[in-house]
């Protein structure tokens, strides 16, 4: 098992890696939001700070999930 040093230390260099993609993905071709978000999660198994950033991103994920379900329901139910 890691030293809990090594792994915080991983975490954040990985955290800060995957973020940094998703920056560079706003301008590049690809998914940089999610990205984004996929490195605030890393940094959230490790840091408290990112756990309370991640609260209103993990809303935002559940509304946007419930938006795209109500609109396949409404376009399956134009199509019968």
């Amino acid at each position: 098992m890691a030293h809990p040093i090594v792994r915080k230390t991983w975490v954040t260099f990985a955290g800060i890696a995957v973020i940094l993609v998703g920056i560079a993905l706003l301008v590049l071709p690809g998914p940089g939001l999610v990205t984004i978000a996929a490195g605030l999660a890393i940094l959230a198994s490790e840091f408290v700070w990112a756990q309370k950033l991640m609260e209103p991103v993990k809303r935002r994920l559940e509304q946007a999930k419930t938006k795209l379900s109500d609109t396949k329901n409404t376009s399956r139910r134009s199509k019968d």
